[in-house]
């Protein structure tokens, strides 16, 4: 009687926890249902940008990857100022704006803080109650070839705090300019991730000795078939539309095209236009005189190495050199001691053209270094240089899509993720990556999932190689007279602090081409040769 009571007892417990188990899992199933539906559907009723839903529709589970990638994009939307605009007249204006040096008149000396306070004012005279207009701000002694920018504290309403570091003696200029009144820059935030529409990509498609073109992106309406370039491990999508009766495997070159599009209402885009961009903001008086003074100073700064906390500003230009804040930086011609430095080294430099003019500086200023002519189309092929007797390998690959620019092969180049995976690593290799231009026309995630995925690539060569170098090159800023809505600085400047955010924990070297350039006051999308050199003189720091 006992053992059948027991036994009953049993199946009857057994029965129960099935019914729990079942229960839990169709809650726990109906539960992340709904909150991957929520999550695929997040709007950001701020600035009205759909995030991970604007991927299209190849989200399909939320990995941990998409929560990162939504952080960020929160993190970073959060702090942009979200105003409508209601009539130009109530935007901010540089010249009816004013600055003003605190303290002025007192003792400047060599290495001291210096702060300027701004005060945003509208075209009517009023005053700014709220932030976020876009500043640059830099000092400038021209004849000593000097100059370093400037850190901009906002205080969300209307008022800013410009801090410098007089780092020279002499007579020294103040620049402040009002790239963009908040106005603008709410609105060119809202439009960057409202779609795809402001470039379309032609893919050239070789079947049969015959040539098809047609339309490829990121994100296609069309109900017509697609040639899906997936990278599912990463989440990188790419699509053409398929030309009849030709396979996808016969997409061999690529361009891009400007679509006469915008996302910007008519009147916002009186806010964006030239004569309203980088406008100066008045400052009386516009500079100062700094002197060496008597002071003891025992600050020995470390020799200069990876993984080191950069802070900003993070050096400053003297007699066209660039110096570092949080380092020792040696001052000397970075030709000097090149060759030794690259004896035996292998560098991969992977990203667009502005690290394309790091090879093209190698090999114009090392004698012995000899490009081999890789036969590619165009000038964003593959480039390698070698010095067969030092034993020095060179290359430059760009990125991949999106690339903004005239026809280049699809078939010599992957994503850096991918590149980076390919290389074993060991002491001698060098890694540096550059990403940001091409971006700036898309979406923002697109460049935040980018990012991710090399940072996961380059922890991967870490755990197989730590002895690998890497160095990341930020962007530069490039110029203020084409297609704001798509290339402004803004969005440049947006990225810069994505990247820092993403490779903050990384042991890797960092060189900030955003702030050289904006202290350079370089609004080339190439900058000039002059900072290149000092780019690189930086670079060896690292790895010599």
């Amino acid at each position: 009687m006992f053992y059948f009571t027991a036994r009953g007892y049993k199946i009857s417990l057994v029965i129960s926890w099935i019914a729990a188990l079942m229960l839990i899992f169709t809650y726990h199933r109906t539960f992340i249902q709904y909150f991957k539906s929520e999550i695929l559907q997040i709007s950001h009723s701020k600035n009205n940008v759909s995030f991970l839903g604007s991927y299209g529709s190849n989200v399909s589970h939320i990995s941990e990857k998409d929560f990162e990638i939504n952080q960020i994009f929160n993190t970073i939307n959060n702090s942009i100022t979200s105003v409508p605009f209601t009539h130009f007249n109530l935007t901010s204006s540089a010249k009816k704006s004013r600055a003003t040096i605190f303290h002025y008149g007192q003792q400047y000396c060599n290495g001291d803080s210096l702060t300027v306070r701004v005060d945003m004012f509208n075209y009517l005279g009023q005053r700014k109650t709220y932030g976020g207009d876009f500043l640059t701000a830099r000092i400038y002694s021209t004849d000593l070839g000097a100059a370093a920018s400037g850190r901009v504290e906002d205080f969300n309403n209307g008022s800013y705090n410009i801090h410098f570091i007089l780092s020279w003696e002499g007579n020294v200029k103040i620049s402040i300019i009002l790239y963009h009144p908040s106005e603008g820059v709410s609105a060119l935030w809202r439009a960057r991730n409202a779609g795809y529409k402001n470039i379309i990509f032609i893919g050239n498609f070789l079947y049969k000795s015959q040539e098809i073109e047609t339309f490829c992106g990121f994100n296609f309406e069309s109900q017509e078939d697609k040639c899906v370039y997936a990278d599912k491990r990463d989440g990188e999508f790419f699509y053409c539309i398929k030309p009849p009766n030709v396979p996808c495997e016969a997409l061999i070159s690529m361009r891009s095209q400007n679509l006469n599009h915008s996302y910007l209402t008519t009147s916002e885009k009186s806010i964006i236009n030239r004569s309203n961009i980088g406008v100066g903001i008045p400052i009386d008086p516009e500079s100062i005189a700094v002197t060496k003074c008597q002071r003891n100073i025992t600050d020995v700064k470390p020799k200069c190495r990876i993984g080191m906390n950069i802070p900003y500003p993070s050096g400053y230009f003297l007699n066209n050199l660039w110096h570092s804040n949080f380092c020792n930086l040696s001052s000397y011609e970075p030709l000097s001691h090149i060759d030794e430095c690259l004896t035996g080294k292998l560098i991969y430099l992977m990203g667009d053209s502005t690290l394309r003019q790091w090879i093209e500086y190698f090999q114009k200023h090392m004698k012995s270094l000899k490009f081999f002519n890789l036969p590619a189309l165009g000038a964003h092929k593959k480039h390698l240089a070698l010095d067969m007797d030092r034993n020095i390998y060179i290359q430059w690959k760009r990125h991949g899509h999106p690339f903004v620019s005239s026809s280049y092969s699809v078939k010599d180049c992957a994503y850096i993720a991918r590149e980076i995976d390919a290389l074993p690593g060991n002491s001698n290799t060098i890694i540096v990556i550059t990403l940001g231009l091409h971006f700036r026309a898309f979406p923002v995630h697109v460049f935040i999932r980018r990012l991710i995925n090399v940072r996961r690539a380059i922890e991967r060569i870490f755990l197989r190689s730590p002895e690998t170098k890497v160095i990341v090159k930020f962007e530069n800023s490039r110029d203020m007279n084409t297609y704001s809505e798509r290339v402004s600085d803004f969005h440049g400047y947006i990225q810069y602090l994505i990247f820092k955010d993403i490779f903050k924990r990384l042991n890797v070297g960092v060189i900030d081409a955003w702030e050289m350039t904006i202290a350079f006051a370089s609004y080339n999308l190439h900058p000039p040769e002059t900072v290149i050199r000092n780019q690189i003189n930086m670079f060896l720091s690292y790895i010599c």
